[in-house]
């Protein structure tokens, strides 16, 4: 089956009376069951940031339209793509303070460009110019896996620490700076922070790299890209990795195969996770802790919640394993929705 998957923002004030964040939500919720739509959307005052994907590219098309309605957006910018796995569970609305945590929710976007680039003139501009500095804005895990010739990782762990990464550099205010990040929105506020600090030649890639790769496969972008969802990450084509999965342990990419020494499944983990004891041996969080408790000592892998619902829905009540013990007191169990919930159940005796 094909999935098609849109990723989008935009910023625009939100939550005034009588139209509240709750009210919203609601309505994003109802719009999106309505339309069989999957995602995982951030409202706040200052807009929305999604990526949401449907089975049927008819019903991801009519929410994009309600979108562009329902916020008064003709002009959002739709990132798409497709994989053959479903890259959400469920559909969330989570509210949070910022769209993208820059750390200062005051800070919003002007409307229209500020110093954007069409992927056409940042190639340009990586072809034939020299005297320039490229940043990369994303997490440092994100800068791994695949990133633009040349560009300077400054090896953060959450974007709130871009400011200061910046100010440590010595950078001078009339340099020219080039920034990306993985579909334009941390850009939007990260131009923002670099012209507060006195950076008056910053430009900022438009709709970022799955923009650019949409457009440009195997030029100046290596490697692949990491995206917010299961498919962990697209290649050059757009196309869900073949490399990576993410880590069980940790949750980070990972590429590294190894074979649990509890259940002897086969699982890929991340660098870090492979040189820690007792996880460069498990497959999974459970596996780990039973092989710290009882080392050498063999068992069953405990399916994950994607797994138990998946298999729900292949073979409905003929399926062979109906719950998941988490802990002595809780169980993952499939819903009326048929999904993975952990309820409180009688502790084991």
């Amino acid at each position: 089956m094909t999935y098609y998957i849109s990723a989008f923002y935009h910023f625009t004030r939100l939550g005034n009376p009588p139209q509240t964040l709750e009210s919203i939500k609601s309505d994003l919720e109802k719009k999106a069951a309505e339309l069989n739509v999957r995602g995982l959307l951030v409202l706040g005052n200052e807009g929305i940031n999604t990526t949401c994907s449907s089975p049927s590219k008819e019903n991801l098309d009519l929410f994009k339209k309600w979108i562009m309605s329902y916020f008064n957006a003709p002009n959002v910018a739709f990132k798409d793509s497709h994989c053959d796995k479903p890259p959400f569970r469920r559909y969330k609305v989570k509210i949070r303070e910022e769209i993208v945590t820059a750390g200062v929710p005051e800070m919003m976007p002007p409307e229209g460009k500020n110093h954007h680039l069409s992927p056409s003139e940042w190639n340009k501009v990586m072809k034939e110019e020299q005297d320039y500095v490229m940043i990369d804005t994303r997490n440092w895990y994100e800068y791994n896996i695949g990133t633009f010739k040349g560009a300077l990782n400054p090896d953060i762990e959450k974007f709130t620490d871009f400011p200061e990464y910046i100010e440590k550099q010595g950078i001078e205010k009339d340099k020219k700076m080039l920034i990306f990040c993985t579909g334009g929105i941390r850009c939007e506020k990260g131009i923002l922070e670099l012209q507060k600090q006195g950076y008056d030649q910053v430009y900022q890639l438009e709709g970022g790299i799955l923009n650019y790769l949409e457009q440009y496969p195997n030029d100046q972008y290596d490697g692949e890209c990491f995206v917010f969802d299961h498919r962990v990450s697209v290649d050059q084509n757009l196309a869900p990795s073949q490399r990576y999965t993410l880590c069980p342990h940790c949750g980070q990419p990972g590429d590294t195969v190894i074979e649990c020494k509890r259940c002897d499944y086969h699982e890929k983990i991340c660098v870090t996770c492979n040189e820690t004891e007792i996880k460069q041996d498990t497959c999974s969080k459970n596996c780990a802790e039973q092989w710290r408790l009882n080392p050498g000592r063999k068992g069953k892998r405990q399916l994950l919640p994607f797994e138990l619902e998946n298999m729900a829905a292949e073979l409905g009540s003929e399926s062979p394993v109906k719950e998941i013990r988490v802990t002595r007191t809780k169980v993952t169990r499939i819903n009326e929705n048929g999904q993975a919930e952990t309820v409180i159940a009688p502790v084991r005796k």
